[in-house]
């Protein structure tokens, strides 16, 4: 990194230090090592630069630009703007675990008891961090009661190509689920080895290609697929989903027991079915009550990540198979963009304290 500027000695002094203080969202390392800014120039009391960050930053990207802007403006003197380009950083995922999945993250979204709308989160945060133009596949792992190929409009057999299984598309998304390999109505009654050998094998032999996020729709409660995640990679954490509701809260203190138990860090809670707005005349009703999950979330000192209201859009899009749609929907979009942002700040907040591979 070089300064070109005849009266930039004092900010060349004092960047390094700046930066040594300033981490990456993605991997916790300092900016002084990871060689993420470039193009350092400085007129009069203007700095201008460029940060490279990958496309799994995207839903915080504006974010971190801002507070690198201020911590540079605090940190460098006589430097009174920063003025930050930001440009893709093509480094890719490092191999997980022993099965080699190339993905950044992997997240598990998980409840203490079904129908608390698991399945409907899952699958938007998935979309939703699409939206945002990160790279993101979508494993339903609810081996049970598959919900993600009702709620994506998606049917038939994946193919096998080169020893891979080819994952279903959802609009340029990999999908896989259990959902396709049987028939609607049949029944799946797995003991244990069966289910650890579908999960590894939907891991390890699906051709995911690179992502920034694999997202993971669990079966509800506790089980044994959450210590078959644990064993197989490392998890980058879990989002519990539920309803205000005391007995759904109830049962989510055994959701978040149950990764903090297989050693899955907890990212946070969301508050799902969280009022409904009367089309009719704009009132709202707290059909299921009302901030209980983010009451429950700060018992737990655990980060609230958001609500999720009940609508008409997303009851309708998910019966048609086109949940994405419900993105069209700003009372949709907006709480579940705000959600994925939460996510990504307890993401970086693992990473600050635990930083993630070598200094590049």
């Amino acid at each position: 990194m070089r300064i070109t500027s005849v009266d930039a000695a004092t900010a060349n002094q004092h960047l390094p230090d700046a930066l040594r203080t300033f981490r990456d969202p993605e991997t916790g390392r300092s900016l002084a090592d990871t060689n993420q800014l470039s193009g350092v120039q400085i007129t009069g009391n203007r700095l201008g630069c460029r940060l490279a960050l990958t496309t799994y930053c995207r839903p915080i990207a504006e974010e971190v630009r801002e507070r690198l802007s201020s911590h540079l403006v605090a940190r460098l003197p006589g430097i009174e703007q920063v003025d930050i380009e930001l440009v893709d950083l093509d480094r890719p995922p490092t191999p997980l675990g022993q099965i080699g999945l190339r993905v950044r993250r992997v997240i598990a979204v998980g409840s203490g008891k079904g129908g608390v709308g698991k399945s409907t989160v899952a699958t938007l945060l998935a979309l939703t961090l699409k939206r945002f133009g990160c790279r993101v596949g979508l494993m339903d792992a609810d081996v049970y009661g598959p919900s993600v190929p009702q709620l994506l409009g998606l049917s038939g057999r994946p193919a096998i190509a080169d020893g891979k299984i080819q994952p279903m598309q959802a609009n340029g998304m990999p999908v896989m689920s259990m959902g396709f390999m049987v028939e609607r109505d049949q029944a799946v009654i797995w003991r244990g080895p069966m289910l650890h050998g579908s999960i590894t094998q939907f891991l390890r032999d699906t051709n995911w290609g690179q992502l920034d996020y694999l997202i993971i729709d669990m079966p509800p409660g506790t089980g044994d697929i959450a210590l078959t995640l644990s064993q197989l990679l490392p998890m980058g954490g879990a989002v519990v989903a539920c309803t205000p509701q005391e007995v759904a809260l109830l049962d989510a203190g055994k959701a978040i027991a149950m990764f903090r138990q297989t050693k899955i860090p907890v990212l946070g809670l969301v508050e799902n079915m969280s009022g409904f707005v009367c089309p009719d005349n704009g009132r709202r009703y707290d059909i299921f009550g009302k901030g209980g999950v983010r009451q429950r979330a700060e018992q737990l000192q655990l980060p609230f990540l958001g609500e999720l209201p009940i609508t008409m859009t997303l009851r309708e899009a998910g019966d048609a198979g086109e949940l994405e749609a419900a993105l069209e929907d700003p009372s949709v979009l907006e709480p579940m963009q705000a959600i994925s942002r939460q996510m990504l700040r307890s993401l970086e907040d693992l990473a600050s304290r635990q930083p993630l591979g070598p200094a590049l």
